[in-house]
């Protein structure tokens, strides 16, 4: 088992970011050369580190101590920025209406809940908790024209402290078009001495007159060796389960933290999504009602969460059917089951099946009514696993 210490520090320095080595050094590299550029995209999957690796690069632009190869950690600024309350360093990501703002959210008004959650979390974070922490229900966040002007009048004034500003905007994939276009002002004619560092999950979902005004900073999946080892070292993992949980993260470290703290919760989508493959081969609709109407207690990003497993099943399925099941990462029944579901994918239906739930996502991302989405997916599922290649 593992034994999680909340009292872990709250540093925010390059050395406390799970591997990226790479990343790390292209940061450090460009402001000892003093080509930080203006605007950046860090732009990655899920619980790969875009944030600590912001925070740890914002601390190290603005530690008027740092050394070759990282911020100091100890002088006051160093410290504002690992409280995460330095008046140079400046956030905005989606909100929603709450208990809490009735009306018209924006990033200030929840200020508070983010220093608590961002720290929480070391940096380590997604969307779907921070909705769940916000207790957005079912609803979406968005980054709205008030988050950009709100911005635009902070970013107007001289730096504090430091030498620069840094705005650190998470999630701009939810940034809305009118937002888009007040934001485009600033990027292309930021305030001197200004940086903005953007992070993103989804780049289809990006504007493209935002992508082409920043310089993109790729940002991989963590090695798994990093994120077993981060599990042993960190978290106090027993070393059989840490193995396993990076194994089945495939990189991300939300979901090997997730899967090594409760194993059980985290088998929940493979038995879900194996009850829902059973009963579409089984075409058997009664059936298949009562699951769908049982989906929608799940909410949006359970919903997504799981047709995300569906398209990894169907990818590992290409592996299993090209002779390639030793790359698959997975625990033993998964995949055992993987491996009995392969045969029913082949070429004649692979496209049409990883469409089929990728639109079911879209459709659940724009809060289409779950159930009938589900229903719908599943009818159609019916008829494509009986495509023969």
């Amino acid at each position: 088992m593992c034994t999680f210490d909340p009292q872990n520090s709250n540093d925010m320095q390059f050395k406390d970011v799970i591997g990226q080595e790479a990343v790390k050094q292209k940061l450090i590299l460009s402001v000892k050369e003093n080509r930080v550029p203006h605007a950046q995209l860090f732009l990655g999957p899920a619980g790969s580190g875009k944030m600590p690796l912001a925070l740890a690069y914002a601390q190290y632009i603005l530690c008027p101590n740092r050394t070759a190869t990282d911020s100091c950690g100890v002088c006051p600024t160093c410290q504002k920025i690992s409280k995460l309350v330095h008046p140079d360093l400046h956030f905005v990501m989606p909100t929603a209406v709450t208990k809490k703002v009735k009306k018209d959210p924006e990033s200030d008004l929840f200020s508070e809940e983010w220093r608590e959650y961002v720290l929480q979390n070391k940096g380590y974070i997604d969307a779907s908790s921070w909705y769940g922490f916000l207790d957005v229900e079912n609803k979406q966040g968005v980054i709205n024209v008030r988050d950009a002007a709100t911005l635009l009048r902070k970013l107007s004034f001289k730096s504090y402290e430091g030498e620069y500003k840094i705005a650190i905007i998470w999630m701009a994939e939810k940034v809305n078009e009118v937002a888009a276009n007040k934001l485009l002002k600033l990027l292309e004619e930021p305030p001197e001495k200004t940086v903005f560092i953007l992070i993103a999950e989804n780049q289809d979902q990006l504007l493209a007159t935002i992508k082409s005004r920043t310089a993109l900073v790729k940002i991989p999946q963590i090695d798994l060796n990093d994120v077993a080892n981060a599990l042993i070292t960190r978290e106090g993992c027993d070393a059989n389960i840490a193995r396993n949980a990076a194994m089945v993260a495939e990189g991300n470290w939300l979901n090997a933290c997730r899967f090594s703290k409760d194993q059980e919760d985290e088998k929940f989508f493979f038995t879900t999504f194996q009850q829902w493959m059973r009963l579409c081969f089984k075409a058997a609709v009664g059936e298949l009602i009562d699951f769908v109407n049982n989906i929608k207690s799940l909410g949006r990003e359970k919903q997504k969460e799981l047709l995300q497993y569906g398209l990894k099943i169907v990818r590992n399925s290409m592996l299993f059917n090209n002779n390639l099941a030793q790359i698959v990462m997975l625990p033993d029944d998964e995949k055992q089951f993987n491996s009995k579901f392969a045969p029913f994918i082949n070429p004649a239906n692979l496209a049409q099946i990883a469409e089929l739930l990728e639109e079911s996502m879209r459709q659940i991302e724009r809060n289409g009514y779950a159930p009938l989405i589900f229903l719908d997916t599943s009818l159609k599922m019916v008829k494509l696993l009986k495509v023969k290649a």
